[in-house]
């Protein structure tokens, strides 16, 4: 199981290094079609949505050098938003 939790952890960097910008988002309010149609919607502007577990995505942004507050972010139902250059395409959606 530790291989398996590494490979994620290593995925999650990968995104995390390819993206210029990570936003977390909590979509607890949202049901299953809604998120869907989320994900959509954020690849018609070259981004996508990624549900990790927090301890997961708070490894990855350490590795990654990301500010260490982000971990206040990551409570919760949290999705880790990248994409491939425009940030404000990707907040808009």
């Amino acid at each position: 199981m530790k291989a398996l939790k590494q490979n994620i952890v290593e995925d999650l960097i990968a995104r995390l290094n390819d993206s210029p910008f990570m936003i977390v988002i909590d979509y607890t309010a949202l049901t299953v079609s809604q998120f869907e149609e989320l994900r959509i919607k954020l690849g018609e502007v070259g981004a996508s949505a990624h549900v990790a577990k927090n301890s997961y995505a708070k490894r990855a942004a350490e590795a990654v050098e990301y500010p260490p507050e982000i971990a206040e972010f990551l409570a919760g139902q949290t999705a880790i938003v990248t994409g491939d250059s425009d940030v404000c395409a990707t907040a808009k959606v």
